[in-house]
């Protein structure tokens, strides 16, 4: 396989790997704590480094991931005290432990291949270079192993504990009713990113990682209401994502991983422009046509409630109806052709009546509003 090709399956796989459990976390209101945990993990590798003092020593890992899972606990430990929002706690825990990691890598660690650059920012281009022999056999990048483990690992939690997380994510105390512990359930998805964190970071660098587990989830809840379909799409957009970042970067030669985030940065505000149901253009038309429709409601109902009184002629012309809802010239000129349009209203020497199918409409109008308390 060349290295390109494994560059390109490395993106792939990680980027679903942390799309999964992203898509849990955008639907806890708990994006930012992605960005907290891919931080502090590297207090664990530091502390894991001091003990075992080998970087390549699994213990590293073990480290990294409790150091995620004390991120969270610090966090909420804080926010449950009501004296700060969770966002200040987020801001307050991760500068701290992630500054008392450089701290010690600049004081104990210098000469040690630690680099606190890698660690943000990674390096696709060289995760080739780390190959993975067994019995003096290359079987291929050891990065595709790693992250192939790790969404082994995501999809299979996932799978089995579909029903607790769906339940804890979006009501708590029914999962609490049910037998579920919302707390446990909580603790093993931030273990499970914590993990992904620690996997992924070493060849993507944490801002990617951070990119995959936000940016695919929350497009893809832009385009479904359905958890089945966010998860499945969060995947194949972190894919697709990978694929387009890394093709971009060999146009343009610049870097991978810088690329990738900045396509799925665009491919978030395509979606967020012009999705079905929750795009911003679909968003203003459907205000529009929810003013245009209240408008003409509204219209209608004044030519009913004075018709056939004396002060019709007064209030049903043209320029009275303009003064007395307020409206521009244009726009009353747009409500009433339309309503001429719908047969609601016809002219009659300058002023507005209804016609049946008019008052059908504002006696129904009528009804439905009252209906309503």
């Amino acid at each position: 396989m060349s290295p390109q090709l494994e560059i390109q399956l490395i993106a792939v796989i990680v980027a679903v790997a942390c799309a999964l459990p992203g898509v849990f976390l955008v639907l806890r209101r708990m994006s930012m704590m992605s960005d907290s945990i891919t931080h502090t993990i590297l207090l664990g590798i530091v502390l894991g480094f001091f003990v075992t003092h080998d970087l390549s020593s699994p213990l590293l890992i073990v480290g990294a991931a409790l150091m995620g899972v004390v991120t969270v606990w610090l966090t909420e430990m804080l926010s449950r005290t009501r004296l700060l929002a969770e966002d200040a706690a987020i801001g307050i825990v991760f500068p701290l432990l992630f500054s008392i990691a450089i701290i010690l890598i600049s004081r104990f660690a210098g000469s040690i291949h630690l680099d606190t650059d890698s660690v943000l920012l990674g390096e696709l281009a060289f995760a080739p270079f780390d190959r993975m022999v067994i019995g003096g056999v290359d079987i291929g990048a050891k990065s595709i192993y790693i992250t192939g483990v790790l969404l082994l690992i995501n999809l299979t939690a996932i799978i089995i504990f579909f029903k607790e997380l769906k339940v804890a994510t979006f009501d708590p105390m029914l999962a609490a009713v049910l037998g579920f512990t919302p707390a446990l359930v909580h603790y093993g998805l931030m273990t499970l990113v914590s993990l992904t964190a620690v996997g992924a970071f070493q060849a993507v660098g944490s801002i990617l990682v951070v990119a995959f587990m936000v940016g695919p989830p929350v497009t893809a809840y832009l385009l479904t209401d359905d958890l089945k379909q966010m998860l499945l799409l969060s995947g194949l957009l972190g894919a697709v994502n990978g694929i387009l970042g890394y093709q971009t970067a060999a146009l343009l030669d610049v870097s991978i991983a810088g690329s990738m985030a900045v396509v799925t940065g665009i491919v978030f505000l395509l979606v967020f422009i012009f999705a079905p149901h929750r795009g911003l253009v679909s968003s203003l038309l459907r205000k529009r046509n929810q003013r245009i429709q209240f408008a003409k409601i509204n219209l209608l109902l004044h030519l009913h409630n004075h018709e056939g009184t004396d002060e019709e002629a007064s209030e049903s012309g043209i320029n009275d109806i303009q003064t007395h809802l307020r409206w521009d010239t244009v726009f009353t000129k747009n409500i009433l052709e339309r309503l001429r349009e719908e047969n609601c209203i016809r002219f009659d020497d300058g002023v507005v009546k209804l016609t049946d199918q008019g008052r059908k409409t504002s006696v129904d109008n009528y009804k439905i509003f009252f209906s309503e308390f």
